[in-house]
């Protein structure tokens, strides 16, 4: 048999659709019920369903009001504050384009976002790092919009451009990901497949507001079903999230493995009553990790894989679960192959994880890169670049990606960015960047250069906080006579770990 999932297509997106109405699509109904509450030590800020939909269609007023049209870009530079989700979803409700962004990101690297999209508008805290633009919003003026009268849903074509998100390439230049309207609607998937959740759930994600994976897992799926989303505040220290989870009766908790790893540190331990179980996603879910939460909470954690090019479409569930190292198998609806040059390969071989070009939440295409888009898909199949092998009950174990891209933190990080940034220093002549594991299942980026001496650390690390986002950022710098390369002198990255681990005591 071949490695092929396909038990049949999703069922067809409506059309004329519209994201932000599909997202609050039960706030009528559910308008006392709390939709947010962002936790704090001393309380909560509560958003009912009334409130959130009435702040969003408020600032979508307000931004055609500003001058946006319909079809305009908008990059958002914003901070880790319930205006994200807002500003986010008042734009896509009337067919203005939000560009999500992390807050991280320093000013070049906003410069090349704004010379790639052309934005017609920054969304702007202005303690956020960003490029000059002419026409800035500010978080004060999206604040006032709310309380405008509500504007209407723009409805059409679900396939229609609904917001961009980047993402790091093989190249090392960034790509936007262009995404449609029914984006939205493929998530759906995720609530069986992944999630098992359900509108009296009370989903707590540890995520900042600014990160897509809260966005979407932590926001917006569960105000689709009408279930209540928990974020603790700004700055929340990981120690205090278990009174948090059980002071808020949390029933979901979702982060990164880095959190869960935090968490089970904690020195007054993980009593968690309400918790069903845990969801993972942003990195690679650790055996060893998985069974000392089960071990030491009582509770599951379940992992999805995914990307910025089709958001999670393999994962584990309660009803589910992943058997040894798998992932999990394809959600409900999706078509999912592992295919070698040929075409799909043979079950239990290793081969590439693809996802069908049907799939209505793969992305249309890379903004200002269509040629490139085109290139990842071999006939009806687009390639994550990820390899992976399928079982003959369809569950699929990750064997890592074949670009060599890396994951700090969470975030898939281009080490081809991080060596142009880090080629440019004056003393280095040659450099190559890798994930390199500090400890048990804790793994951060390194950079490995070769030059005439050692350089001072010092003012490697201040280079690189002016040039890269934190989450990009080496936290090592290992200075070797030569670097490790092919027979053709091309660097190998992946020989760098072990270098890494020569010259640490």
């Amino acid at each position: 048999m071949l490695s092929v999932f396909d038990q049949g297509p999703p069922p067809t997106c409506p059309e004329p659709f519209n994201l932000a109405a599909h997202v609050l699509r039960q706030a009528d109904a559910d308008s006392d019920k709390v939709a947010l509450s962002v936790l704090r030590p001393d309380g909560t800020e509560d958003w009912t369903y009334r409130a959130l939909k009435s702040a969003i269609l408020g600032t979508a007023s307000g931004l055609l009001s500003a001058g946006l049209k319909p079809g305009d870009i908008a990059l958002m530079r914003l901070g880790n504050t319930v205006d994200f989700p807002i500003a986010y979803l008042g734009a896509i409700a009337v067919g203005i384009i939000p560009v999500p962004t992390s807050s991280q990101l320093t000013e070049p690297e906003t410069a090349r976002m704004i010379a790639d999209l052309n934005p017609a508008a920054i969304l702007r805290d202005p303690k956020v790092a960003c490029a000059e633009h002419p026409v800035q919003i500010t978080l004060d003026e999206l604040a006032q919009m709310r309380t405008l009268p509500p504007a209407k849903f723009q409805f059409g074509d679900p396939n229609r451009l609904a917001y961009v998100v980047y993402t790091s390439g093989t190249s090392g230049k960034p790509r936007a990901v262009a995404h449609a309207h029914r984006a939205i609607w493929a998530r759906q998937m995720m609530v069986d497949g992944w999630y098992g959740l359900r509108d009296s759930d009370r989903l707590c994600h540890a995520g900042a507001f600014n990160w897509t994976y809260t966005l979407g897992t932590g926001l917006m799926d569960p105000w689709t079903i009408g279930a209540t989303a928990l974020i603790p505040e700004p700055g929340t220290d990981p120690d205090a999230l278990p009174a948090l989870l059980r002071q808020h009766r949390a029933t979901i908790f979702a982060a990164a493995p880095g959190v869960f790893r935090k968490l089970l540190k904690t020195p007054n331990g993980l009593r968690l009553p309400d918790l069903r179980h845990g969801l993972c996603a942003g990195e690679k879910l650790s055996r060893h990790l998985q069974a000392q939460w089960a071990d030491t909470t009582g509770t599951e954690l379940y992992e999805a894989f995914g990307m910025s090019e089709c958001s999670t479409f393999i994962s584990s569930s309660p009803a589910h679960p992943a058997r040894g190292e798998a992932l999990g198998q394809p959600q409900p609806g999706r078509r999912v192959a592992i295919l070698g040059p040929d075409g799909p390969v043979p079950q239990g071989q290793e081969g590439t994880i693809a996802i069908h070009r049907s799939d209505p939440g793969l992305m249309l295409t890379y903004l200002n890169a269509p040629a490139e888009a085109e290139a990842r898909m071999q006939g009806d199949w687009f390639l994550t670049g990820d390899q992976g092998a399928m079982a003959v009950d369809g569950q699929i174990t990750y064997l890592g990606r074949d670009d060599d891209m890396m994951n700090a933190g969470g975030y898939r990080v281009s080490p081809v960015e991080v060596e142009a940034a880090l080629s440019k220093y004056p003393g280095i002549t040659q450099v190559g960047a890798a994930a390199v594991e500090v400890k048990q299942d804790t793994f951060v980026i390194a950079a490995f250069y070769t030059g005439p001496e050692k350089l001072d650390e010092v003012a490697l690390r201040t280079y690189v906080e002016d040039n890269l986002a934190r989450y990009k950022q080496p936290r090592a710098f290992i200075h070797l006579p030569e670097l490790p390369t092919g027979g053709n002198g091309k660097l190998l990255r992946r020989a760098l770990p072990a270098y890494f681990k020569a010259t640490t005591p």
